[in-house]
């Protein structure tokens, strides 16, 4: 594996050598940070459970104390947590074994969601969350037992993900567009650079709320993305293959935002956001770390 300016040795040595940063599961973040880690000569080292293109083969067994699993892991500045770690002990047992492995003591960061914060209000990440969920568990136990760090993310786009094609699963009726208050993201490039900012800028003992600072109202972004689609293909330009169905469902979706701003007395869109329900106010972590989001408005 490439470690930005010298070769990563093989994994039976790899519990010698230093990094910056290691992810500890290089999933679909790992696409946007590791290039930028690249970009900003930040040397790293990544995990996957089957050493996947030079990874560093690791799975960990919230249910065991053998500290063998975590030799092969380098010694790290910073140590991202990418998977869930749930309920009590999973946290402190996964640091405890770290950490008697290795000389030195990262500082690790979690990777959670912003689905802990459930009151139907504005809510920054000072406020009341949802503690008896199992992640929420893990994450606090994370903090008080070695000052570590959470990203609580937004919902995850970029890339092949995006939140357009989210539209068929949540919403398979009238009933289903009309629940659907806000919707909050953030885009991978914006959390890669979070997580650089977080591991240069360490919070200790810190839970953050990642948004890109915006609230969607969901029925503005179904009539959106349904008029582009059905635009697209009316065109007689550009050959786009759209099955009927969907053409078909976009009309629909048309039609019932239209009757739910008449039923519900909405008289423009996007609705207001005190109408919306729960909204996140994820300005904190950006004005502390000096940056704010880079890719601009969903579309």
């Amino acid at each position: 594996m490439q470690i930005t300016d010298f070769e990563f040795p093989n994994q039976g040595e790899v519990g010698n050598t230093h990094v910056d940063l290691l992810i500890l599961g290089a999933g679909w973040t790992s696409a946007f940070l590791i290039p930028l880690l690249e970009r900003e000569r930040i040397k790293y080292a990544a995990t996957t459970t089957d050493g996947r293109n030079g990874t560093i083969r690791f799975r960990f067994n919230p249910h065991s104390n053998d500290p063998e699993p975590f030799m092969v892991l380098p010694s790290a500045e910073t140590a991202l947590i990418t998977f869930p770690l749930k309920g009590k002990s999973q946290a402190a047992l996964f640091v405890r074994l770290y950490e008697a492995t290795h000389a030195r003591a990262p500082r690790f960061v979690q990777l959670g969601a912003t689905s802990i914060w459930t009151a139907p209000t504005w809510q920054d990440d000072l406020s009341p969350y949802e503690r008896t969920d199992p992640r929420a568990i893990a994450e606090d136990e994370l903090m008080a037992c070695c000052g570590g760090a959470v990203l609580n993310l937004a919902g995850l786009y970029g890339g092949s993900r995006q939140p357009r094609d989210w539209v068929d699963r949540v919403v398979k009726s009238k009933a289903d567009l009309k629940g659907k208050g806000a919707l909050h993201v953030i885009h991978g490039e914006d959390v890669a650079r979070a997580i650089i900012a977080l591991h240069r800028n360490f919070t200790p003992g810190k839970r953050w709320m990642l948004t890109d600072t915006r609230v969607y109202d969901w029925w503005d972004l179904a009539q959106d993305w349904a008029v582009q689609i059905l635009r697209v293909t009316d065109s007689g330009g550009e050959q786009v293959d759209v099955p009927p169905a969907k053409l078909e469902k976009q009309k629909e979706l048309l039609t019932w935002v239209g009757e739910l701003m008449i039923e519900e007395g909405v008289r423009a869109l996007p609705r207001d956001t005190s109408t919306l329900g729960r909204a996140l106010d994820g300005r904190g972590f950006w004005r502390t770390m000096g940056i704010w989001p880079t890719q601009g408005r969903m579309r």
